[in-house]
């Protein structure tokens, strides 16, 4: 019998999509929040909603006995843990169960059986399941003796890994020792388990993955997904099918995966991931296990689009004791589907994660975006930073990436900065589109994938209109023998510039930057699509005003800040002699003391925020003249750490 009322033990997005389904099955949901997540999207939508403790994970979303006990409160009589978080806890099922509530996914039993890399291999070796050559043994001893017999490049691996944490590749025996280091250390801070394993690396990799769901008893798959778009072992844009798939490989991956699901008695949604050597295309005989993830992946929307499944709606229909809901030979693809994961992070500065305020936040038509957040809404720097995913489908693989490219084109985020056009310049990388992809693409192309786009003349002259108080600053006023002149201060990454806009009739200006001219019509001072006109030409083009300035949507997101005019001498301050945190954290480390001579690109200390750790360097040759943070400190995003002495005259 369907449940009257689960809780979800999860915040963002992936609440979001578990109250959407719920709520169409009349399924009613109890959401779980912290301090930081008091106002957010998934609150609002669940009928009703418990606060859990403070902003750290730590404090709220991990505390399994707190959400135990707002499940009790509450009256549901399940939880579903979204991905993440307590998702792949057994103790936390152990205790869910103990307290006569149901968990949502898989038994205790099988997650332990996948949680470690090492212990899980093993297992797929005895269930016929082909594993990458290499150690996974408990023993840690000799590991550098093990790695030279597997034979170089080879890949250490956190036991208890994932999101590519702990993760290190080694080309040569004499870095060994360091790449190990740091893996461990790494791992020690993730996971609390120092423990590796060693792999073959395979030279040509593709990350392909299969979804299979079960009931305990009987296993399906639902196809593969293609997850080799990633950077730093993060998926950026999943795919599914997996181009290139042959029947013969689909039909054996599938097979492996289903077998892998039934050695553990699978019961929910999870996924077997494979790491498949692509050097001579793509073979029945070259795909190897990697893991399993017991729990709905972040990318199951690409599988849903192409099987036409609700996987929420079966991981409740199972739960609640109902079979399978479709047999093997029920299921089969249609079309081709891409989702793009679109995250607040400043791609030219190396990826790192941003906040902000989403002073604007649109999505075109068309597009599926599962976003847990608003317009209004504050990134937090509390969790991942993702805005939202965007799901296209189409009948083929290339109608689809157009459908993902156009989605891209017409998103429109202000307030923070993105990897909206990396994305976007991704969606139209030539290899790519020809469907040549493998784990190395973005890192072999970055330079020019992370490219921060320009605003064209163009652009800054629908802005500099955009930013006057229309149409008042285009009516009012008196000159006498001379065309109304106003003068607009547009700034972009500090910099500021003085643009003028010369009135040439009602609804019509001509604007001036420098020694390029534009004609600019627009409608009795709206801004909706197809309404701007530049040089004669029709411009699909939006342009709004919001807290954080004035952005420019066309195509890409072109952001500009509006200074006073009186005031545009913008303090560019002395950035290469002040190392200053990009981003709330943690001080995990510190490398120079005041009087230290260092080179520009030398490391000097090491911050750890949103489940990272980001290198901060010298970025100039100097001397150290003061250290203002200290190793175990938390500081706030733009604090000052580290100060160089002033460079001589």
């Amino acid at each position: 019998m369907m449940f009257k009322k689960i809780l979800i033990a999860n915040r963002g997005e992936i609440a979001c999509r578990v109250i959407e389904t719920a709520r169409s099955m009349g399924v009613r949901c109890v959401a779980v929040y912290s301090d930081a997540d008091a106002n957010a999207r998934h609150v609002a939508m669940a009928d009703e909603a418990v606060h859990i403790g403070g902003p750290r994970p730590a404090d709220s979303y991990l505390r399994g006995e707190v959400i135990i006990a707002a499940a009790l409160a509450t009256g549901a009589e399940a939880v579903h843990p979204g991905y993440g978080f307590l998702s792949e806890n057994p103790e936390f099922v152990d205790a869910l169960e103990a307290a006569g509530l149901v968990f949502i996914g898989p038994s205790a039993d099988a997650i332990r059986a996948m949680g470690l890399k090492d212990a899980a291999k093993a297992l797929m070796v005895e269930a016929g399941v082909p594993v990458v050559p290499g150690y996974h043994g408990a023993s840690q001893d000799g590991l550098e003796a093990r790695a030279t017999e597997i034979g170089y490049p080879v890949l250490i691996k956190a036991v208890a890994g994932g999101g590519g944490k702990g993760m290190r590749r080694v080309d040569r025996a004499e870095d060994f020792a360091d790449a190990l280091a740091s893996a461990q250390g790494e791992a020690a801070t993730a996971f609390g388990n120092t423990a590796v394993l060693i792999e073959k690396y395979v030279n040509t990799p593709r990350h392909i993955e299969m979804q299979v769901f079960g009931d305990g008893t009987n296993v399906v798959h639902l196809f593969e997904r293609d997850c080799s778009l990633q950077r730093r072992h993060q998926k950026v844009i999943e795919e599914a099918p997996a181009p290139g798939m042959t029947p013969e490989m689909r039909a054996a991956m599938g097979q492996a995966a289903v077998r892998a699901a039934e050695a553990i008695g699978y019961k929910g949604a999870g996924t077997v991931e494979f790491i498949v050597d692509a050097s001579d295309g793509l073979r029945a005989d070259r795909f190897y296990f990697m893991e399993m993830n017991t729990r709905l992946q972040v990318e199951h929307p690409v599988t849903e689009a192409i099987t036409g499944v609700d996987l929420v709606e079966w991981q409740l229909r199972v739960a609640a004791g109902e079979m399978l809901p479709a047999r093997q030979s029920d299921l089969s693809i249609s079309g081709h589907a891409f989702e793009a994961r679109l995250y607040a992070e400043d791609v030219p500065k190396g990826f790192l994660p941003a906040t902000g305020r989403l002073a604007h936040l649109a999505f075109p038509a068309g597009v599926r975006a599962d976003t847990g957040v608003r317009q209004g809404d504050e990134i937090s720097p509390w969790y991942d930073p993702m805005i939202a995913k965007l799901v296209v489908h189409g009948p083929t693989r290339d109608i689809a990436l157009a459908r993902l490219e156009k989605a891209l084109a017409g998103t429109q985020v202000a307030g923070s900065v993105t990897n909206l056009a990396f994305l976007r310049a991704l969606a139209r990388h030539p290899g790519f589109g020809r469907g040549e992809v493998d784990t190395g693409l973005i890192e072999r192309d970055v330079e020019a994938l992370s490219r921060a786009p320009e605003p064209c003349s163009r652009s800054w002259a629908l802005a500099a209109v955009g930013a006057l108080d229309l149409p008042n600053d285009v009516t009012e006023g008196f000159t006498l023998w001379a065309p109304l002149l106003r003068q607009v201060v547009l700034a972009r990454d500090g910099e500021a510039e003085g643009v003028a806009v010369e009135v040439s009739g009602p609804g019509r200006v001509t604007v001036r930057r420098g020694e390029t001219r534009h004609e600019v019509q627009f409608g009795d001072g709206q801004f909706d699509d197809g309404q701007w006109r530049v040089d004669g030409v029709s411009v699909g083009a939006e342009v709004v005003r919001h807290d954080a300035g004035l952005s420019v949507f066309w195509g890409n997101n072109y952001h500009f800040e509006l200074p006073d005019p009186l005031d545009v001498a913008l303090d560019a301050g002395a950035a290469a002699g002040r190392i200053e945190a990009p981003m709330p954290g943690l001080v995990k480390a510190v490398f120079v003391k005041a009087g230290a001579s260092v080179l520009a690109g030398d490391k000097l200390a090491i911050l750890e925020a949103m489940k990272m750790e980001h290198v901060l360097t010298a970025g100039r040759d100097g001397v150290v003249a003061d250290v203002l943070a200290v190793a175990g400190s938390q500081v706030e995003a733009g604090a000052v750490l580290i100060v160089l002495e002033e460079e001589q005259a």
